[in-house]
């Protein structure tokens, strides 16, 4: 058992951060505690994802060499197994911006909702709410 924790450490430590950050925004009655617990969730995933793209004795998939040349005769072998998969690279950056963007609107919210009712505190905002519909 503890072999594998060993072998698979990153795993572990993202689980272990996937699970902060889903106590912080199931747990907390914070917004600004649920939003940066929603942060460390996103980024455990993001690192996880790129863990995986991650090859060792890999190299960037750019194929060195001249098609062009009608002198040589030798055939290119490509072999995948010594390129690394941009693919999961290229999405997490795509998710990068995405989290900020989303990051950015929350916080915006969350500004425009202490400007209202003057607390970030959910249960006091449920009270404040209910109170204002009645």
């Amino acid at each position: 058992m503890i072999d594998f924790i060993i072998g698979h450490f990153n795993v572990v430590a993202y689980i272990v951060l996937m699970m902060i950050g889903f106590y912080a925004m199931t747990g907390k009655t914070n917004l600004v505690k649920k939003l940066v617990g929603m942060n460390i969730f996103q980024w455990s995933i993001i690192l996880f994802f790129v863990s995986l793209g991650a090859k060792r004795g890999a190299t960037i998939p750019i194929v060195r060499g001249n098609s062009h040349s009608s002198h040589s005769s030798e055939e290119i072998v490509l072999e995948a197994v010594h390129y690394a998969n941009p693919l999961p690279h290229v999405l997490m950056l795509t998710a990068i911006v995405v989290g900020v963007a989303t990051t950015g609107v929350a916080l915006a919210l969350l500004l425009r909702i202490y400007k209202q009712y003057g607390t970030l505190e959910e249960d006091e905002l449920l009270k404040k709410i209910r109170s204002a519909t009645r």
